[in-house]
């Protein structure tokens, strides 16, 4: 600690607080030095008793506190004496190795990602810097990627790899309220400046807040800084859009209009319509999962998921990776009806086109250039190839106005439009909730929305019931 750190001998310390969270429990210590406020939270009672103790017993003593970190004088001196010097590069990097082995392909990623935000803000502004995007692909794609880390560098990248190095500033000084600040706008902001979508700020924040975390268990900060930040609440918003949601007859035309394009992936969106799966779901079906009965209902049997994430993300170098159902353990199938029609349709799927590789239903046909493939198809098929044909029956089906709304503009919103209307059949919200691999909780407060035009039956429902009581 310098000589022009201020201290003061003006502490209170309160009662340790007990967090009780829905999976761990931990224990904060708040105490003030002189008008600034200070918080810690640790794993475990014992320790939250020592670290208040020592602050008690400072006080007894009359040692002044450092106003900035907190700490009492002597034990800042004691940590910084033994502290070596690292640099926040340094840590970004070690805290990726740490997290790499336990993460998906997909959270290494999004990790990567974030440390990449804040390592380029963080880092100066200078005639000698590189370019934001030189620095954040170096970032991504060599320092926080460890299977990629040994790979030759082009000239380019391996100078702002070295400036970064070079200037990097030391991971202590995120305990500056400004600092840390700094790096919580650039997770909260676009690469243009926009504020970013809420649902990208919080999980981009867990990632820093977790580092920071981290740099305290490692001793380069006494605290996380984050814990004593305030920052405006953005809402993220969770409930999906009535004029997202289609009506049947309008799914009818979109499916249609697929299957007149597309024929192979007429039905992957039948799926998702009539059956509620997730993209990623009806990616992993196989022929073995399904029971499609010449007449009536079927019915499938989930049992994973396949993401994409990319090749330099995953352990054996596939572009994508073979998960559990989403919320459920590795073992877990979750069984879903099949409607009718959509037993019809995957029959008529069947009879037309080859499975790929252990009996995929849906797979990758064509290579580059639009030529055809020949079987066995090893790959599911491409979410890009999804979007590509989605985009096209859309703009076949819709008007011009339906079409630049935000009517069925992901494929995903087939899902929503199966789930609500489930609900509005009468469907129990427990049983839907269990088709769609949802808690009950959830699925009301996301999925039970009206379909298009269900306000008008609910409208003409209340009439009809108002006119039986003035009858009676």
């Amino acid at each position: 600690m310098t000589d022009t750190s201020p201290s003061t001998a003006d502490v209170r310390i309160w009662d340790i607080e007990t967090m009780k969270g829905a999976r761990t429990t931990r224990y904060r210590v708040r105490w003030r030095t002189s008008s600034k406020r200070h918080v810690r939270t640790l794993a475990t009672r014992k320790l939250a008793d020592t670290f208040r103790s020592s602050l008690v017993s400072a006080t007894r003593a009359g040692t002044p506190f450092d106003i900035t970190s907190g700490l009492p004088v002597t034990m800042l001196e004691a940590i910084e004496a033994s502290a070596p010097a690292i640099t926040w590069l340094d840590h970004a990097t070690a805290y990726v190795d740490a997290k790499w082995t336990t993460a998906s392909p997909r959270h290494r990623k999004g990790i990567a990602e974030a440390l990449a935000n804040v390592t380029v803000a963080l880092s100066p502004q200078s005639p000698a810097r590189p370019d934001a995007r030189t620095l954040r692909t170096v970032l991504r794609h060599h320092a926080f990627n460890p299977s990629t880390r040994e790979a030759p560098l082009t000239p380019d990248v391996q100078v702002a790899l070295d400036w970064l190095r070079a200037h990097s500033r030391p991971v202590a000084d995120l305990a500056d309220p400004k600092v840390a600040r700094q790096a919580l706008e650039a997770i909260s902001t676009t690469l243009d400046g926009r504020p970013a979508q809420p649902s990208t700020v919080a999980r981009k924040r867990a990632t820093l807040t977790n580092a920071l975390h981290f740099a305290v268990e490692q001793g380069h900060l006494t605290t996380n800084p984050l814990d004593g930040i305030r920052t405006a609440h953005r809402f993220q918003t969770t409930v999906v859009s009535r004029q997202a949601v289609v009506n049947p007859r309008q799914a009818r035309v979109l499916l249609d209009a697929v299957r007149h394009n597309d024929p192979a992936h007429h039905a992957f969106f039948a799926v998702l319509y009539y059956a509620g799966l997730r993209p990623a779901e009806a990616r992993a079906l196989t022929v073995s999962d399904c029971t499609l009965p010449t007449s009536g209902w079927g019915k499938a049997d989930l049992r994973g998921s396949r993401q994409s994430s990319g090749a330099a993300w995953t352990d054996d170098g596939a572009a994508e990776e073979q998960r559990s159902l989403k919320h459920r353990a590795d073992s877990e199938v979750r069984t879903v009806p099949l409607h009718p029609d959509l037993v019809a349709i995957l029959r008529a799927h069947l009879a037309k086109f080859e499975t790929g590789v252990d009996g995929l239903l849906f797979v990758t046909r064509t290579g580059k250039a639009g030529r055809p493939l020949p079987p066995p198809y090893a790959n599911a098929v491409s979410m890009k190839s999804i979007y590509r044909a989605w985009s096209a029956a859309r703009q076949e089906a819709l008007s011009p106005r339906e079409y630049d709304s935000a009517l069925a503009k992901r494929p995903y919103d087939l899902r929503h439009a199966c789930l609500s209307t489930w609900l509005n059949a009468g469907v129990p919200a427990a049983q839907v909730a269990e088709w769609a691999g949802h808690s009950t909780q959830v699925l009301l407060r996301v999925y039970a929305k009206c379909i298009d035009g269900g306000a008008e039956s609910a409208m003409r429902r209340i009439e009809e019931s108002m006119i039986d009581s003035d009858e009676a």
